[in-house]
């Protein structure tokens, strides 16, 4: 089976791709979100998780002809949650005995 790639926190999507495109500081762009700048640099640097709400304000903020969809941003968050997970170490269970 193929080894995926480490997926990055989608933090960083919006510091290195998003942010700059628009031309907008951190601050300005917590602002227009309607977020403190301590809250959206913690999602930009990796330190919190994009939630549903901030996928939803990400969402209404870009536009979904613009990449902003709330489920992307949400796919995108589990993907990289799921492989941090994963690189922690599967959990030890006892396999389930399901009947044929």
């Amino acid at each position: 089976m193929a080894q995926i790639h480490n997926p990055t926190h989608p933090g960083e999507t919006l510091r290195e791709d998003v942010l700059p495109a628009l031309s907008l500081t951190v601050t300005e762009a917590a602002k227009q979100l309607g977020i403190t700048r301590a809250a959206l640099s913690r999602i930009i640097n990796g330190k919190a998780a994009i939630s549903p709400e901030m996928a939803l304000r990400l969402e209404s903020w870009l536009g979904v002809e613009n990449g902003g969809r709330a489920d992307t941003w949400i796919a995108h968050q589990a993907a990289y949650d799921l492989w941090q997970a994963r690189k922690a170490g599967v959990p030890s269970v006892q396999r389930a005995a399901i009947p044929h």
